[in-house]
């Protein structure tokens, strides 16, 4: 570690030397000199290719889809998505994008970000989202703003639907002697609370809030698999779990296959038969060492029963299957 951290203040000085070095060169016309801006994301290669001037950058989706989650490539998973798609579309050699997804879906909007985002680049270059093991709810969400979607024969796909939890907890209280206060400026105002019983008429209400993301989703898929929205309401769109045969069988995936064949596709759409594959990686900067200095290293022993369990926020609304929730 100590090691790192002199290697990435010895870079850094030196990069002052050649920026100080640059602007004594151009003396007192800083007009003329241009800072190119660094990468956010470096790349490894994956497979060669007949040139390296031609690329298909390889994006990595996994976990749960939110604002407040760390994603594959850092802190925030949205941002650093998004992020990492921009370089992509920037950069002239990238010829067409992967998205590798193991991610079983999560927040209603995040997930609504990272479609549009990807809609947004697919403008662009083909984007080819490949789905490992699940790529369900929310991933598959945004995967529709791609151009191509794949999949393994035995991935977790579809669970196009939309939940919202609460837990009632009223009984426990009265068992334990406890009791809730609550003063409120409006009748739904402590609509989910778990201290009492919901009134049928905030269960209507919530209901209604569910349904109206739900529509937005059928509707998405509907337009972007070009399928009829009322047979998908009546048929896969009932927030049932699908394999990779059954939804190419439902026309949700675009082709079965394997990660390499979804480079193959990629290399195809792109107009670059002999280009390179390379996955983005987080670069380590000097704010990101820091933060690792400053992490705790005291050991933590977890015992944890529901490892494969999520636990959804009261109140938020999720795309994800009902086996992930509690």
């Amino acid at each position: 570690m100590v090691v790192m951290f002199v290697a990435l203040c010895a870079s850094l000085f030196v990069n002052l030397l050649l920026v100080a070095a640059l602007g004594t060169k151009a003396g007192s016309s800083l007009t003329s000199v241009r800072v190119l801006q660094p990468t956010e994301f470096e790349e490894q290669i994956v497979q060669d290719g007949e040139t390296s001037s031609q690329k298909i950058a390889v994006i990595p989706l996994q976990g749960v889809i939110a604002f407040g989650e760390a994603g594959a490539l850092g802190e925030s998973m949205v941002e650093d998505f998004k992020a990492a798609l921009e370089q992509a579309q920037f950069d002239s050699e990238v010829k067409a994008v992967v998205i590798e997804t193991d991610s079983p879906g999560g927040e209603i909007t995040a997930s609504d970000v990272l479609y549009d985002s990807i809609a947004r680049l697919a403008r662009h270059k083909p984007v080819i989202v490949y789905f490992n093991s699940i790529g369900a709810s929310g991933a598959y969400y945004a995967a529709c703003g791609a151009n191509w979607i794949m999949c393994n024969d035995t991935t977790f796909t579809g669970s196009i639907g939309v939940i919202i939890s609460t837990l009632n907890y009223r009984d426990l209280f009265g068992k334990i002697g406890l009791q809730a206060l609550t003063f409120k400026s409006g009748k739904f105002k402590d609509m989910l609370s778990g201290t009492r019983e919901i009134t049928p008429e905030e269960q209507a209400y919530v209901q209604g809030l569910v349904m109206q993301s739900y529509d937005r989703f059928v509707g998405i898929v509907a337009r972007s698999r070009k399928l009829d929205e009322k047979d998908l309401r009546s048929g896969p769109a009932d927030g049932r779990i699908l394999s990779g045969t059954d939804a190419f069988s439902a026309q949700l995936v675009d082709q079965l296959g394997y990660v390499e064949d979804a480079f193959d596709k990629a290399r195809e759409l792109g107009s670059a038969p002999g280009a390179q594959v390379v996955r983005y990686k987080r670069t380590h900067n000097f704010a990101s060492l820091l933060r690792l200095f400053g992490e705790s290293r005291t050991p933590k022993i977890e015992v944890d029963f529901l490892k494969n369990r999520i636990q959804l926020d009261p109140g938020r609304i999720y795309l994800l299957p009902a086996f992930f929730a509690p």
